[in-house]
């Protein structure tokens, strides 16, 4: 695919997408040193071990092995193709490819291409009907009853499906759609008679978009006696609630910039937010927050801020959604509403400022919630669930690690119930130290240089080996030093991978190629060699090297390959003697090569 692009063009996207940019887009990253460090997006972990080279241009994660340039990351996360992925990056910096490429290989199937593309035409269709058109008016005059402005219908292209049997069936038929995909995404719905209806006929439409912003399913609001009163698209391979998140495509560059992420549980939440300049904030789709989810914002913000409704109902999912944040590493706050009014509510009755300062910016801190969480569970009229109670918090406080924010609450219950604070907090520490629980937690986010604590739980490796990492090192950043070793070794690498590498590196470099570990990395196409070399390039090194340096690496390098060669010499001297029945000298040759072997396996 990229013979079909010009070299100089996917060079020109490439060189125009800054790695730390493209990949910030997905990942918080936090510089440390040279280097850039979050978590990885490819498999869960609490502790960052992903690193982004803005002067390499390449990414690669201790963890889990994945690496390369900003053009695999795509690749590999999206599943784009080589296509796909230079299309999205020269989007990104207003950019088309050349018409030639139209022919490319999809990373979905032509199936799921179609449903978006329903998606995409009943999108605009719905939205055209309730802005533009009669057929709209009731679905408009519900959206205007709730205060949502027209620039907010436009933003979120807020829409309303008539109560017309067969209007969608029949409008996408003519677009050329087939019944039985209808049916499948969930857009129609098949009857007895083998008839469809509109799924969402009657309702106004409130699209729910990936966070590439393509439309992938619809939430519908029934404004009749309709049930039920909320329907979103079945679920499916395109469409899975538990792995989206309302608004996330619009509200991402806003949550990276405000450092803080605001979780709603509906979408006129969000709206109402949004409308009252707070646009770093998403929604769940009618469920309980998931894992995925919890994962997915802990890569983009260290603070999440829940604000659910203040009824009961609101109260427990506030309860497991925090608890599910914090497991993931996250930390969190928990928004209060007076007068048990939902976040919409609140917003249309007090305004925009009184949410932000009075509800936003005086959110509780987790154990705060906690602590008026529990009581729920008492009657603190009475002496036994006080005490009960209090036994209740001091548990939760000795979770926490910092001391002074112990001291903080204890302060609190020591006030609310006469206590001492010297018996409360005895009564801490007896539970901390009889729990290994909580000890210091050493798995918190640190964006500090993890690499040397991964490295010391390795196994050491053989001198040979790190001699060869480092040549390869020094010849990725300098080609004058990939031209010596190829004069003196060559491709006599004793590790297979390294002589394949270092093949392709002398090849890159007859190009008349300069130093770039990017552009190389590009150029394999065995993904176990772009981990490999992504591994090798990460690593820092000495800016300068002396010529003795090299030939002290070349030197291992040539020892170790020596060495195996008398090696496998004397195995065969070995096997001569045994055959002239002389056993003494068999013996005396086997004992060379444990020797041998001994010495290369104690060389570190």
């Amino acid at each position: 695919m990229a013979k079909q692009i010009p070299e100089e063009m996917i060079e020109e996207i490439r060189n125009a997408n800054d790695i730390v940019d493209v990949i910030g887009d997905y990942v918080q990253l936090k510089k440390q040193g040279r280097n850039y460090f979050g978590l990885c997006p490819f498999h869960g972990e609490n502790t960052p071990s992903f690193s982004v080279t803005q002067e390499k241009q390449i990414f690669h994660c201790f963890g889990c092995g994945k690496g390369g340039n900003v053009v695999t990351f795509l690749m590999e996360l999206e599943n784009y193709s080589f296509y796909e992925a230079l299309q999205y990056l020269a989007k990104r910096v207003g950019k088309d490819l050349p018409e030639a490429t139209s022919g490319k290989t999809a990373s979905i199937s032509s199936e799921n291409q179609s449903i978006l593309s329903a998606y995409e035409w009943l999108t605009k269709l719905y939205h055209h009907l309730l802005r533009y058109t009669k057929d709209g008016k009731e679905g408009y005059s519900y959206f205007q009853s709730r205060n949502v402005s027209d620039h907010a219908i436009d933003e979120f292209q807020l829409g309303f499906a008539p109560n017309i049997k067969d209007f969608t069936a029949e409008f996408l038929k003519k677009k050329g759609f087939h019944q039985q995909l209808l049916v499948k995404a969930g857009l129609v719905s098949l009857q007895d008679d083998n008839s469809v209806t509109d799924r969402f006929r009657g309702r106004v439409i409130f699209p729910i978009r990936n966070h590439l912003g393509q439309t992938v399913g619809f939430g519908g609001r029934s404004l009749g006696s309709g049930e039920p009163k909320y329907l979103n698209s079945p679920e499916s391979e395109l469409f899975q609630k538990g792995r989206l998140l309302y608004n996330f495509d619009l509200a991402k560059k806003h949550i990276r910039k405000e450092s803080r992420v605001i979780i709603f549980e509906g979408y006129m939440d969000v709206i109402s937010a949004y409308q009252a300049g707070i646009k770093n904030s998403v929604a769940t789709l009618g469920t309980a927050l998931t894992e995925y989810q919890a994962k997915l914002i802990n890569r983009y913000v260290d603070t999440s801020i829940l604000c659910y409704d203040a009824d009961k109902a609101g109260l427990e999912a506030t309860y497991k959604a925090a608890n599910l944040l914090l497991s993931v590493g996250s930390d969190v706050k928990i928004a209060q509403l007076k007068d048990g009014k939902d976040p919409d509510d609140f917003i249309r009755e007090y305004g925009a400022e009184a949410f932000e300062n009075e509800v936003i910016r005086s959110s509780d801190t987790f154990m705060a919630f906690m602590m008026r969480y529990l009581k729920k569970d008492f009657n603190l009229s009475l002496e036994g669930d006080r005490i009960d109670y209090v036994e209740a918090v001091l548990k939760q406080l000795a979770l926490i690690e910092s001391s002074i924010e112990r001291e903080y609450y204890l302060k609190e219950l020591s006030v609310e119930f006469n206590l001492s604070i010297e018996t409360l907090a005895q009564e801490i520490n007896t539970l901390r130290e009889n729990s290994g629980a909580f000890k210091d937690n050493t798995d918190k986010k640190s964006y500090t240089n993890t690499n040397g604590a991964k490295y010391k739980r390795q196994k050491l490796m053989p001198a040979y080996y790190n001699a060869e990492r480092q040549l390869i090192s020094y010849m990725l950043q300098d080609g004058t030093i990939a031209d010596k070793v190829r004069e003196e070794i060559g491709a006599s690498f004793n590790l297979e991978e390294h002589k394949i590498i270092v093949t392709f590196l002398y090849a890159f470099y007859e190009e008349e190629q300069l130093p770039d570990v990017s552009l190389f990395i590009e150029r394999l196409d065995d993904p176990n060699l772009r981990k490999m070399v992504s591994e090798i390039a990460i690593t820092d090194i000495q800016r300068d090297i002396s010529d003795q340096e090299i030939n002290d690496y070349i030197r291992i390098i040539r020892a170790e390959s020596q060495d195996k060669a008398n090696i496998i010499s004397l195995k065969e001297q070995q096997i001569i003697a045994e055959k002239q029945s002389d056993p003494i000298r068999a013996a005396q040759i086997l004992s060379q090569i444990i020797e041998m072997q001994k010495q290369m396996k104690n060389t570190y």
